[in-house]
């Protein structure tokens, strides 16, 4: 198991007694991305002797509590501070669209108590609607009553015209056979007086009184009058709807013409957003040209280095590695065998502590070879979303495999250098001993310095290529990034727009819908008040004519009257003379 632990140095006593190595540990890996902290526990490791003391390290032991591999922790804390960033940036954008749903659910929740409101108003506008339908059709009704009642009126006074034409003929005819008796000089006698005063009383009670039929006239004209009363504020109303409804009808134009504006701009938005996409695909393309060339050059660099490593080691094994620190061969001679043998050996057992070391290490570079090929096999399988973060990863694990094994061609060549120095001194060991010593043992070295050279200049060039590479790619991976970031915005943005253009469609539906309401109700109320006006228009005419009428038939009686009275003179008249009532 991986931990995370603090190198602790113990230093010896008064007494010259050696230092002690120990770690602290302080956390533990639980899973890739799970840290979590452990007891304070403290465990020997002298392994860790070559750090400083406080140094941070990466330990893994073994289920006894024995370490099987350290490793210093900076770069890869900078790793795990690295992924922990790009957690938290994923979560503060998690975090911003949740916000912006749920704005967007406030607004839609908002537009729909909106639309409910609107609802319980229209649905009470229909109700008073309904109630003026229903006082219209009582109106109707009595508009109707009223006809019926002129049309009565109307009738009676045909009927009493024809009986007045009927009693005027009858005297007619009288006045006729009075003038022809006149005429032939006869008189009246007091039995045929008596009639004609008989039949002028009965002529003069015929005609037809025209107060009563005044006075029902005026009440029915009083009426046809309140029902106009009615009728204009139902005018009124409707000339005001129609208003009010042409208004909304022109809001609803301009809605429909910003939808077709807002449409066009998204699709221009689309379009500029799907090209970019498509250059940010072809980037990417070249991106990962450059990266297989990058890993081509890598290998080629880890192929020279191990060849640089071959070249050393058989340099080594040849005795020809150049050391930093002469032999003083004289000093050797000179120092008693015992201190000899002492200094070899305190010399070969730092030589294995190192080496052991030096191998863990190149454990370290083995391991992170793996794990630079694990992560080449993800790239080849993720997908776009996955694929920056990993080649990020890959370009960070690809440079801690660089540093480190930079590092140990320098420890390499200081474990040969030291090897070849403690040789020495085991050669002038050998020859105090009185040990033979062959000429292949004492020198057998053989120059390989020019071939060094030749792999170390081209191995310099291609470190100068790897560099260049990596900065373009680096400068592509940050447009990259950058492009990447402004096509999220903006389509992010494009979602916005798109949900802001679905919710006004669906207002624009709504108000087209509630403007045909409107106009059905315009229409309706017109359609139900029209009817009633020509019946009320038409009673007028009707009411008018008989008026007109009456007033013939009120002229017609005065006249009848008159002619009444002077027959009745004249008849007076005849009566009124001796000589005629003698004769």
């Amino acid at each position: 198991m991986l931990y995370l632990a603090e190198v602790q140095k113990q230093k010896g006593g008064l007494l010259g007694g050696s230092s002690k190595t120990e770690l602290k540990l302080l956390a533990c890996q639980r899973t890739d991305q799970n840290w979590s902290t452990v007891s304070e526990e403290v465990i020997a490791a002298e392994e860790a002797s070559k750090l400083n003391d406080g140094a941070l390290v990466l330990v893994e032991l073994t289920p006894n509590r024995q370490v099987q591999r350290i490793q210093e922790a900076g770069r890869p804390l900078v790793n795990i501070l690295q992924n922990f960033s790009r957690q938290v940036e994923k979560y503060k954008l998690k975090e911003d669209e949740i916000t912006q749903w749920k704005e967007s659910l406030t607004f839609q929740a908002q537009e729909l108590n909106r639309r409910e409101m609107d609802m319980e108003v229209r649905l009470e506008q229909l109700q008073q609607m309904e109630e003026d339908a229903q006082h219209l059709d009582a109106q109707k009704q009595e508009v109707d009553t009223s006809r019926e009642q002129i049309e009565q009126l109307q009738a009676e006074i045909e009927r009493n015209r024809q009986e007045l034409e009927g009693a005027w003929e009858h005297l007619r005819g009288e006045q006729r056979r009075l003038e022809e008796r006149l005429q032939e000089g006869n008189v009246l006698d007091p039995a045929q007086s008596q009639k004609i005063s008989e039949l002028l009383n009965r002529l003069s009670s015929r005609i037809a009184p025209t107060d009563i039929v005044r006075e029902h006239l005026h009440l029915a004209g009083e009426l046809v009058e309140r029902q106009q009363a009615t009728l204009n504020p139902h005018w009124q109303n409707l000339e005001q709807q129609r208003i009010l409804t042409n208004q909304q009808q022109q809001q609803v134009d301009q809605l429909a013409q910003t939808y077709s504006d807002r449409q066009n701009t998204l699709k221009q938005a689309q379009d500029s957003l799907a090209q970019q996409t498509a250059q940010l695909k072809v980037n990417t393309a070249i991106l990962n040209c450059k990266q297989e060339h990058l890993r081509i050059i890598k290998e080629q660099l880890q192929s020279q280095e191990a060849l640089s490593q071959q070249i050393n080691s058989l340099a080594a094994t040849s005795g020809n590695v150049p050391t930093s620190q002469k032999v003083d061969i004289q000093a050797l001679e000179k120092m008693p065998l015992d201190e000899l043998q002492k200094l070899i050996q305190d010399l070969s057992e730092k030589l294995e502590i190192d080496s052991t070391f030096v191998h863990d290490q190149e454990q370290e570079l083995t391991y992170k070879q793996a794990t630079i090929e694990e992560l080449q096999q993800k790239i080849n399988q993720a997908a776009d979303q996955d694929l920056i973060n990993l080649q990020m990863e890959l370009s960070d694990e690809q440079d801690l495999y660089q540093m480190l094994n930079q590092t140990l061609v320098g420890q390499r060549r200081s474990l040969l250098a030291r090897q070849k120095f403690i040789k020495q001194h085991q050669i002038v060991l050998w020859k105090r001993q009185g040990q033979s010593v062959s000429d292949a043992q004492e020198d057998n070295s053989i120059d390989f310095s020019p071939v060094l050279l030749q792999v170390d200049s081209r191995r310099q060039q291609q470190s100068q290529e790897l560099q260049n590479l990596e900065r373009e790619i680096e400068q592509m991976r940050s447009a990259i990034e950058l492009d990447q970031g402004m096509i999220d915005n903006q389509s992010h943005d494009l979602q916005e727009k798109q949900q802001e253009l679905t919710t006004m469609e669906a207002n624009l539906v709504a108000l087209k819908t509630e403007m045909t309401e409107c106009w059905g109700r315009v229409n309706l109320y017109q359609e139900t008040l029209q009817p009633i006006q020509d019946c009320v228009d038409e009673l007028k005419q009707k009411l008018q004519g008989i008026g007109e009428s009456l007033a013939e038939v009120q002229e017609t009686a005065d006249y009848q009257l008159q002619a009444i009275a002077e027959i009745r003179q004249t008849v007076y008249g005849l009566l009124s003379q001796p000589e005629l009532v003698a004769s």
